[in-house]
């Protein structure tokens, strides 16, 4: 690998730190609660060499944004394009979107708040939340006209789902005893089976 190459992984890897620190700060402190102080010391930085991978705290929490919702635009995308009914692919989106939430920031992330973003970078947030809802709504939809999943309306029953999940945030402690692979397994179970029709033919 030619030596940017690798530099640039070395940038890319430092910076999924950083943001896996700040992530850490704002659940414990709330975006303005939490200082880039206290985001480098976690590294062992100093607040000097932070800023070399990104200006200001508000960049942090934009990068945390953007790429936790890359990871499950990526995931809704694969999901989308399988050939899986439309309860399975449900099924994958909620399993994939709470590993993500806890996996990569430990219960966070895509429930941070959105206030302090500005407005250009709130609108390319809003757009990508936008993108996602609206898949797992299609999937819905798709599930009712099959009749797999009982008659109701998708941006409801999809509002529910997203924000049993986004719950996850207020309650998730990484030194508790259940983790994302026991969560997203009785998540995944509870929330399909309870839009799945019962006259369904199986």
């Amino acid at each position: 690998m030619p030596p940017a190459n690798k530099a640039n992984d070395r940038k890319d890897t430092k910076r999924l730190q950083i943001l896996k620190s700040a992530a850490a700060a704002f659940r414990h402190r709330g975006y303005y609660g939490a200082s880039v102080d206290e985001i480098a010391r976690a590294l062992e930085m100093t607040k000097g060499n932070l800023y070399y991978y990104f200006r200001d705290k508000e960049e942090i929490l934009f990068a945390c944004h953007e790429y936790a919702l890359d990871i499950v635009l990526k995931m809704l995308k694969k999901v989308e394009q399988s050939p899986y009914p439309p309860e399975e692919k449900l099924r994958r989106i909620i399993v994939g979107f709470i590993h993500t939430m806890i996996d990569d920031f430990g219960g966070t992330a895509l429930t941070m708040d959105l206030q302090p973003l500005s407005p250009a970078r709130l609108k390319k947030v809003i757009a990508k939340r936008d993108r996602f809802d609206h898949g797992i709504r299609q999937i819905v939809s798709a599930g009712i006209k099959a009749k797999v999943f009982r008659p109701g309306d998708p941006k409801l029953l999809t509002f529910a789902i997203l924000g049993a999940i986004n719950w996850i945030s207020y309650w998730f402690d990484p030194a508790g005893e259940a983790n994302s692979v026991e969560i997203a397994q009785e998540f995944a179970d509870y929330l399909v089976a309870g839009l799945l029709n019962p006259s369904r033919k199986n």
